[in-house]
């Protein structure tokens, strides 16, 4: 088995694998049940995705596709991050309103 064949088999089960984790990931997205759960679930769509470049990025031979992957993962972090303070609030909110409610005679 030459080095090439190798690769496009290596290709083909890579992009198979990624295809069968990014349905599993719009099902956890879709079925969550919390909102923490949906937000984990569209970080590791941003990653299948850059997973997903970086493969096409290997079997064209063009890199310019990873430096999308790089700008692609800087801004699924910074998405990530911006979930969290917002999930992070609501819970603050919600713990502020209990001991409010707590404290009523």
């Amino acid at each position: 088995m030459s080095g090439a064949t190798f690769l496009d088999i290596s290709i083909g089960i890579t992009l198979g694998l990624l295809t069968l984790s990014l349905l599993l990931v719009i099902t956890r997205i879709v079925r969550g049940p919390t909102l923490p759960d949906r937000i984990l679930a569209l970080d590791m769509l941003v990653s299948i995705g850059i997973g997903f470049i970086a493969v096409i990025a290997i079997k064209t031979g063009y890199m310019l596709y990873l430096d999308i992957a790089i700008s692609l993962g800087l801004v699924g972090f910074l998405a990530t991050v911006a979930f969290a303070r917002f999930v992070l609030q609501r819970w603050q909110i919600r713990a502020n309103r209990e001991n409010s409610e707590a404290s009523k005679p």
